[in-house]
């Protein structure tokens, strides 16, 4: 295109040099023209006057020939001899320059008159002559016109001709360019450009498409971009949502199950999340397994709950992608282990704090009230030996019953002294219900010659620190109990949950007993009796004689026993 403008602009100039050349040599042509037309008539006149010279007999002759002859040969008229005067005048100047060297011998010849007779003939030359000039000079002017006439239609073609190419080849693409510049601003990356791959501006229109159309490529990309960052936001800020939540859920001084299993109904906001499982392990055996949601089909990602080293459960999730999410579930499960652990270490503190002080009771009673059982018993063995043999034989055996029912009333306070004493010396180290319950169980077990099985299969979550304490003595007292009394083979002790409800048996297969009638000096029920109501359970006594003993207790879930009674 813009060689085809400068093509244009090269043919206007060349025709305007052409026209200014061509008027400046004509006009340089033509500067003498009216000298030599003007000394041309001149001749005619001087023709005359010659003759009227010779007719009068004038002195002047001589210099009128002479002015003749300097007119004819005159610079003006020696140009007449140039390439560029036609031929003709050149031919009718030499005859007319011929025709004066005749005439001119003639005047200066003594038959001079005959001058007259030819000179009205030289007049006619020098007319044709000078019309010939005024021709020639008017030939030129016409030349000129037409030349400068059609160098100025052939510009005006031109300018017309660059003027509808430029409206076409660079007007009319560059309107397209610029409407196609306000559609992609108003992001419509969809341009339709014509296009002939002909000029510069079809190569640009060409380009500015291509680039629109990667304007459209880099836009869309860009919106699908944003559109994912900011999806994957909303999944971050979901998932921070999430994690606040478990992390607030779980930070209460008291977690249970339905805290759990309320953060894992929470999982269905994560997107594409199908199912959830937590698993909490207790250390004596035994789990607890929580479900939300679940597809067979669908494979099972799991994190491990360890934390210092101990291992506390697991946390598995099935998601639509595998690998999503994985992040989150991980801190999750993180803020799991952390809660457990942390749930762990305050039992076993509150263990400790209990066990602390039912150590201190232990210590006073053992340093006060069992010395002073311990004094008087000794006392009255003493007194016994040395009653006065001189008193009458009615008070001897009056003060020989009063010492005999001392006696008794003492040992009876002593040996409850001393099982409370052995429960206050109760250590639990464990807050884990079963390891708790195997510490405590298994050295009972050398005490007797009976098989103890334990069957556990109730968690410490579920159960707070004083909870805990109470069940265990409960669980001690009916197996010691058992070994003492059921003269069994076998003791099975089940500890489990059902429909939110716990519950914990001791069986035995020994001579049993009969319930309704008391026993004295044995105070095993009634003690397992207190320490149920302390846990507002029920607590029944399955026996008959010959046909073992079942101590039940049965506990919700919901209940907390009364926590402000000592221990």
């Amino acid at each position: 295109m813009a060689r085809s403008i400068a093509k244009g602009l090269f043919y206007i100039l060349f025709l305007v040099v052409l026209t200014t050349s061509t008027a400046l040599l004509t006009l340089s042509y033509s500067l003498r023209d009216a000298e030599i037309v003007n000394v041309a008539g001149s001749l005619r006149m001087q023709s005359y006057r010659l003759a009227y010279d010779l007719t009068t007999d004038s002195s002047q002759l001589n210099q009128h020939i002479e002015l003749f002859d300097q007119s004819l040969h005159s610079s003006a008229m020696k140009s007449l001899h140039g390439f560029l005067v036609p031929v003709d005048i050149q031919q009718q100047y030499v005859f007319i320059d011929q025709r004066w060297i005749q005439l001119k011998q003639l005047l200066v010849s003594p038959d001079r008159d005959r001058y007259l007779g030819q000179v009205q003939s030289l007049v006619k030359e020098i007319d044709h002559f000078v019309y010939a000039l005024q021709e020639f000079s008017e030939a030129k002017l016409k030349l000129l016109a037409w030349v400068g006439g059609i160098c100025l239609g052939l510009i005006l073609l031109i300018t017309i001709s660059i003027v509808r190419f430029v409206r076409k080849k660079v007007v009319k693409p560059l309107a397209q360019l610029v409407e196609a510049s306000q559609q992609i601003k108003h992001k419509n990356f969809s341009i339709e450009l014509e296009m002939n791959n002909e000029t510069e501006l079809d190569v640009l229109a060409a380009s500015y498409k291509n680039m629109a159309n990667e304007l459209e490529n880099l836009y869309q990309g860009l919106e699908s971009a944003v559109d994912k960052k900011t999806h994957q936001l909303q999944q971050a800020n979901e998932s921070l949502q999430i994690l606040y939540d478990c992390s607030e859920a779980l930070s209460s001084s008291r977690l249970s199950i339905s805290d759990f299993q309320t953060i894992l109904d929470s999982f269905d906001r994560v997107p594409g999340m199908v199912g959830s499982q937590l698993w909490i392990d207790e250390k004596g055996g035994g789990h607890t397994k929580l479900e939300a949601g679940g597809n067979s089909s669908t494979i099972w990602n799991s994190y491990p709950l360890e934390i210092n080293g101990m291992h506390l459960g697991q946390l598995r999730w099935q998601h639509q992608t595998p690998d999503a999410e994985k992040v989150l579930m991980e801190n999750i499960g993180r803020i799991f282990a952390r809660a457990l652990f942390f749930e762990h270490s305050q039992k076993q503190t509150e263990q400790l704090i209990l066990m602390e002080e039912r150590a201190t009771i232990a210590r006073e009673l053992h340093d006060s009230l069992a010395q002073s059982l311990s004094y008087l018993k000794i006392q009255t063995t003493l007194l016994r030996r040395n009653l006065d043999q001189d008193f009458c034989q009615q008070r001897f055996v009056l003060s020989t019953e009063i010492v005999q029912e001392v006696d008794v009333v003492l040992s009876q306070a002593y040996t409850q002294l001393r099982e409370l004493l052995s429960t206050f010396r109760l250590n639990i180290k464990e807050a884990d219900f079963g390891e708790a319950l195997n510490e405590m169980l298994v050295p009972l077990e050398a005490q007797s010659d009976a098989l103890l099985v334990i069957d556990n299969q109730l968690l410490s979550i579920e159960l707070d620190a004083q909870q805990q304490v109470h069940l265990l003595q409960f669980i001690r007292e009916a197996v010691l109990n058992a070994i003492k009394h059921a003269q069994c083979d076998e003791i099975i002790v089940y500890c489990g949950v059902e429909n939110g409800q716990i519950t914990v048996s001791i069986n035995d297969d020994g001579v049993g007993f009969d319930p309704t009638q008391p026993k004295p000096n044995h105070y095993g029920l009634s003690i397992m009796q207190e320490r149920a109501s302390r846990l507002s359970a029920q607590c029944e006594f399955n026996s008959q004689i010959g046909s073992g003993c079942e101590v039940k207790l049965s506990m919700n879930l919901e209940s907390k026993g009364n926590e402000n009674v000592s221990v």
